[in-house]
């Protein structure tokens, strides 16, 4: 798929790194993505997974200090494909998510597309 594939997606980004999620922003708007949130905290992101209207989601897999797991629990639960955002690889992962796809920190834009076009399509 090509970055056209990618226009009109839904993503949630879940970033607690100001810079980080302006940055993925960014690049999802240049994707033609339509950006839901971004949340930094699992109190804001996990509303957003229960309820939002999602096709995809990156998730940063630490916010200051807590763990991710809950909010991709969710989305697992709904069956909205996410990526993992992470500076220490599948290492980071829990064991119930081991094997989900992890982008790499820091990742360039094409490196988010791929990630993106790699993700299960309704």
């Amino acid at each position: 798929m090509s970055i056209g594939a990618l226009n009109g997606l839904r993503v949630l980004i879940v970033e607690d790194e100001m810079l980080v999620s302006m940055l993925l922003e960014d690049m999802l708007g240049d994707f033609g993505c339509c950006v839901v949130g971004p949340a930094s905290t699992l109190r804001e992101a996990l509303p957003l997974a229960q309820t939002a209207d999602l096709d995809a989601a990156v998730l940063d897999v630490n916010l200051g200090g807590d763990p991710i797991f809950p909010v991709a629990d969710a989305l697992k639960a709904r069956g909205v494909p996410f990526v993992f955002a992470s500076g220490y690889g599948e290492s980071s992962l829990a064991e119930a998510h081991r094997g989900a796809p992890v982008l790499q920190k820091p990742f360039r834009q094409a490196d988010l597309e791929r990630a993106l076009n790699a993700l299960p399509r309704a």
